[in-house]
């Protein structure tokens, strides 16, 4: 019964701000009736993915729905993002992280990470970071790589010491879960695949005229990104020191959990060749002029001539169908909202309040009120699509660098989820664990968050002018 009031409650709010946008605020003259009313159905979209009285999906395709009967769309162009190659890229490469789950191979990866490097604490949790990027380069979902793979090695590890939630926690368990999860979240700023939404925020950018590709992603991220994931465990184990430094027992541990699962099997050796061979191609995309998204299906068809991946395997991957369903129709309704000039109009607006100020000024304060505008989001999609678009027309207005621009709002984007206990999929998996307590999370997320601003605002701006991108 509780849960039915909450839906009810949550859909008669979302038509509340649906209504309230159509018929209390003014339209713009340049903007027709039927556009005002997609641009309600966006926002209204966008808000029920915070609070969520139904699923996702199924919210975004009502309002796909919608917008062919009260947007002006036909049923072609409503349904049309679902054809659109980023979604594809973006389902092929949960399929590919559904192989590298089954088979074992990212376990393989981040126990070799931690054999290597886990001597001590500090050496573990760059171990397990160093393992959560590698991964990121082909698995988009943070919450399979970050808190399916990773997490259970964290929680291995720290038991392994004694260290379990509560009087124990802070030996060694409390600074791995702080330390890797918010190394996770750089990964997702670092990468095309590192996140979700990465993909969705490339096709916004795409459409203003900015394209990026997964090499492009690749080089600006690997620099402001490697210098943060090098300083996070330092700063963590300066806030949240573990008890125990010394960890030989770790490096053992990952060996004898690798010896157990035996020598490579034919399905993880296939799987690493075509792995190798996809990441190859998107970075010399440029050269042989491949579609990623086609690079992506044809390792994903790879895997399941091989049989390494089932078709039952991708029948059964709910989060990617989930996606294609939210992400498919969020994809159009953002293309076509678009075309109502709406955008425009509230760049516009917002450039004449601001209009004392250049661009330099205007970028920092609007990248300062976007990253800590997520202490009001519990998705990074959410967060995207409410603030992205508007801003980057803002900035646009002004004549700002569009490069320096998207790859900021990008990034800062992926890096304000360590601000919170529930910033992204991963981050209420970690704090369940009840290793740090939401004081200390909050508090070392914002510390973090300063580190963030300083090394992606100086260095990353500066890495991104040496590379050409503004």
């Amino acid at each position: 019964m509780h849960e039915t009031r909450r839906r009810v409650a949550g859909i008669a709010l979302l038509i509340l701000i649906y209504f309230a946008i159509v018929f209390l605020i003014p339209k713009p003259a340049v903007v027709k009736p039927e556009g005002w009313r997609l641009f309600g159905l966006f926002v209204t979209a966008v808000a029920g993915l915070l609070i969520e009285p139904i699923p996702g999906g199924a919210l975004v395709l009502v309002a796909i729905t919608l917008s062919a009967i009260i947007g002006g769309l036909t049923v072609q162009g409503a349904l049309a993002g679902y054809s659109d190659p980023t979604v594809w890229l973006v389902m092929s490469a949960f399929f590919i992280s559904r192989a590298l789950l089954n088979t074992g191979l990212a376990r393989r990866i981040a126990l070799i990470f931690v054999r290597h490097f886990g001597s001590n604490s500090t050496g573990i949790c760059y171990a397990l970071a160093f393992s959560d990027m590698t991964l990121a380069t082909v698995i988009p979902s943070n919450g399979a790589r970050t808190g399916g793979v990773v997490l259970p090695i964290i929680r291995s590890i720290a038991e392994l010491y004694g260290s379990k939630p509560g009087e124990t926690a802070r030996l060694i368990g409390s600074y791995l879960m702080m330390g890797v999860y918010q190394c996770s979240c750089i990964s997702c700023a670092m990468f095309f695949t590192g996140q979700a939404s990465n993909p969705l925020i490339a096709r916004l950018a795409g459409g203003a005229g900015f394209k990026i590709t997964w090499l492009s992603w690749l080089l600006a991220g690997i620099v402001p990104g490697g210098l943060a994931v090098l300083l996070t465990p330092l700063i963590v184990r300066r806030m949240y020191a573990p008890g125990i430094h010394h960890t030989p027992e770790a490096a053992a541990f990952a060996a004898s959990e690798l010896k157990g699962m035996g020598p490579m099997s034919r399905s993880e050796r296939i799987l690493t060749a075509i792995f190798l061979g996809v990441c190859g191609m998107w970075i010399t995309s440029d050269i042989h002029k491949v579609d990623i998204t086609a690079t992506a299906l044809l390792g994903c068809s790879a895997l399941l001539l091989t049989g390494v991946l089932k078709w039952e395997d991708v029948r059964s991957e709910k989060g990617a169908w989930d996606l294609f369903f939210w992400y498919g129709g969020l994809v159009m309704l953002g293309r076509a909202l678009n075309d109502t000039k709406v955008p425009q109009e509230f760049a516009n607006g917002v450039a004449a309040m601001f209009g004392g100020l250049g661009w330099p000024v205007l970028l920092g304060t609007a990248v300062v009120i976007y990253f800590y505008a997520h202490y009001a989001f519990a998705s990074i999609t959410a967060h995207v699509l409410a603030m992205f678009p508007p801003f980057m027309a803002v900035l646009l207005a002004k004549q700002a660098p569009i490069g320096l621009v998207v790859l900021a709002f990008a990034c800062f984007a992926n890096l304000s989820a360590g601000l919170t206990h529930y910033g992204t999929t991963p981050a209420p998996m970690f704090y369940a664990q009840n290793y740090v307590t939401l004081r200390d999370w909050w508090r070392i997320g914002f510390v973090i968050s300063l580190m963030n601003l300083v090394v992606w605002g100086v260095a990353g701006v500066a890495w991104w002018k040496v590379i050409g991108i503004w």
